[in-house]
């Protein structure tokens, strides 16, 4: 969603707003603008456009000799994309810069237009700028303003405040959205995404909800939902600036598809003691996983197919009633919860607003929560009861593939932990899953990386085609679903997955001449049902593309292009046909010419409902 930088300390401030919203352009974005302090007051510039059209403008008249700024980078919620659409806003003698929505903000807006206050834009985020303005009017305190004026409001915020009358001070306010601290040597930031402050320190603070904080040049101070000032607590990330750039790769999906072998390594070889599951590093130990009868998975995007396909493993081998729930669904239709009852969370940020609330609402019902994330400065990862990170390291695409691939990772890891600790599987069994996991996984991405060239050629075939679908069976049609979620929302071809069996129920009539199914068959059990469902489609002029095992009969009879994967184990054919789906969504997006690491109308982590 929108990405917020700020800064304030002894060095130039423009260069460092604009190089953290370059940073956080993968957010997904239609517009961008710098508020700077001067000696003349607050300058305010921004645009419709990408980050490269407001240098252009600062180029052009340049913001000379401020030394605290606060920037934005606008992903349309209320209103369109527009230059008076795109933060930061003024209202008197206030400049905001917000992540969020406020929800009330039609009712704040005509309370405010009857005591005549005007507007130029269409957005929540103004009437944000003018009940804090109209607060600090009253006041001519900062953060008593805000304190009035964010009790006044319904909905998300993580805002970044200027004040005409505290030259070199950013204020800032968080509820919902994601907002962290950073010190370095030449000054205080504020920012969305840890990403955005790597260039610049390591150090960093996260707001808890409802706290206010306010950077000088020679401090920081932080307020917790009372307004006592309290003190912050300064941590240092992992993570580093490199870990964040493309390394050679055409786009961050691609290296991020390239990285997924060692993001298993990663988020397995950690969690093994003697050939075993093991997350006691995780404060979970093995009586843990005794009490859990019912497993509910939350989620939201592509997450959600992971936790279809980790459901899948769960009750075939756990033996665990398991249900995937979508996050924006789940709390205004909840399912019923049992005694045993768990709720786990999947998400890559840390900060999808759905999955935060749908979590906010299980542990209102006492369920217990554990949250499955990648990113540890998050408040999913805060507020569960119990948290497993996936160690994928950032994840800059949009669209995911490394974090979708560590959180069925996981998911498999905790299905061999559950059916072990239970009985369910014997020892030797457990073992052998956690090998599978560790060695065939990333050993199946690999080998399927060499065959770029092939899926190439496949990509080429159906790049013009307006409507591809995919189908499968079980695990497979879970797959199918990832698979046309990555295809459709990087290349905009319209794709949709189907259980391979339900296509004679209506959707075989969609099937004309040339289209293009894409048939993901890996279970040797379903693969006579699956072959028949190919035979169906192909027989009424389907283009079939079938992704099978490599021990499959005779699959080229009733195939037109046949992608054979290996099979060694469930847990590497599962692997093979995600790499398989992943990279041939990639090039046919890169064929079309497509924006392949920020596709339209897309962001990375949707903090708004």
């Amino acid at each position: 969603m929108c990405g917020i930088i700020g800064y304030t300390g002894n060095a130039n401030a423009v260069p460092k707003i604009t190089k953290g919203l370059s940073v956080l352009e993968y957010r997904g974005y239609d517009s961008v603008g710098i508020a700077a302090r001067t000696e003349d007051g607050v300058r305010t510039v921004k645009c419709r456009g990408r980050i490269g059209m407001l240098e252009e403008k600062l180029e052009k008249d340049p913001i000379v000799g401020s030394q605290c700024a606060i920037g934005h980078t606008r992903w349309a919620t209320h209103g369109g994309p527009s230059d008076i659409n795109a933060h930061p806003h003024r209202a008197g003698r206030v400049v905001l810069v917000h992540n969020g929505i406020i929800e009330n903000y039609k009712e704040l807006k005509s309370a405010l237009q009857k005591d005549g206050v005007s507007f130029l834009s269409e957005t929540d985020t103004e009437v944000a700028a003018a009940v804090i303005n109209a607060c600090y009017a009253q006041t001519g305190d900062p953060k008593t303003a805000i304190r009035m004026a964010t009790a006044k409001m319904k909905g998300s915020y993580a805002f970044g405040i200027l004040f005409d009358e505290f030259p070199g001070e950013v204020w800032s306010a968080r509820c919902g959205s994601p907002l962290i601290l950073a010190k370095a040597k030449d000054g205080y930031y504020l920012a969305s995404d840890m990403t955005a402050l790597l260039p610049f320190t390591k150090e960093y603070c996260c707001l808890e909800e409802g706290q206010i904080a306010h950077l000088m040049p020679s401090g920081a101070e932080l307020f917790d939902v009372d307004g006592a000032e309290i003190v912050p607590v300064w941590s240092v990330t992992t993570m580093t600036p490199e870990s964040a750039q493309k390394g050679g790769y055409a786009h961050f999906m691609l290296k991020e598809i390239y990285e997924q072998p060692e993001a298993i390594e990663k988020s397995v070889s950690p969690r093994i003691i003697n050939g075993l599951p093991d997350f006691s590093a995780d404060g979970i130990d093995a009586s843990f996983w005794k009490q859990v009868k019912n497993i509910q998975i939350v989620a939201c995007g592509s997450a959600t197919h992971a936790g279809l396909a980790g459901g899948h493993v769960l009750e075939s081998v756990a033996g665990i009633p398991t249900a995937s729930y979508i996050a924006s669904e789940y709390r205004y239709h909840p399912p019923i919860a049992v005694d045993g009852t768990l709720v786990i969370v999947i998400s890559q940020s840390g900060e999808t607003a759905d999955t935060l609330a749908a979590l906010r609402y299980a542990k209102s019902k006492g369920l217990p929560t554990l949250a499955i994330v990648n990113a540890v400065e998050t408040t999913i990862a805060r507020e569960a009861d119990y948290r497993i990170y996936t160690y994928a390291g950032p994840e800059i695409a949009v669209a995911t593939t490394k974090g979708y691939c560590t959180q069925v990772t996981v998911l498999y890891m905790i299905a061999a932990a559950i059916a072990h600790s239970c009985g369910r599987i014997a020892e030797a069994d457990a073992k052998e899953m956690v090998r599978s996991i560790l060695e065939d996984a990333p050993e199946a991405i690999r080998e399927m990386l060499t065959q770029t060239e092939r899926l190439r050629e496949i990509a080429a075939k159906i790049v013009k085609k307006d409507h591809i679908f995919y189908i499968g069976r079980g695990m497979d049609y879970a797959m199918s679903q990832e698979g046309a979620l990555k295809l459709k929302e990087i290349s905009y071809i319209h794709c949709e997955a189907y259980a391979a069996g339900e296509l004679k129920h209506g959707t075989i009539s969609l099937i004309e001449e040339g289209t293009p199914v894409i048939a993901i068959s890996t279970e040797e059990a379903l693969y006579d049902k699956t072959e028949s469902n190919v035979r169906e489609v192909h027989s009424r002029g389907a283009h079939v593309i079938l992704l099978c095992r490599d021990d499959a009969k005779n699959p080229q009879l009733s195939a037109d292009e046949v992608v054979l994967l290996p099979t060694k184990s469930d847990a590497g054919l599962l692997f093979a046909s995600l790499t398989v789906v992943q990279v041939l969504a990639y090039e046919v997006a890169a064929l079309r010419g497509c924006d392949i690491d920020r596709p339209r109308n897309l962001a990375k982590s949707v903090t708004v409902e």
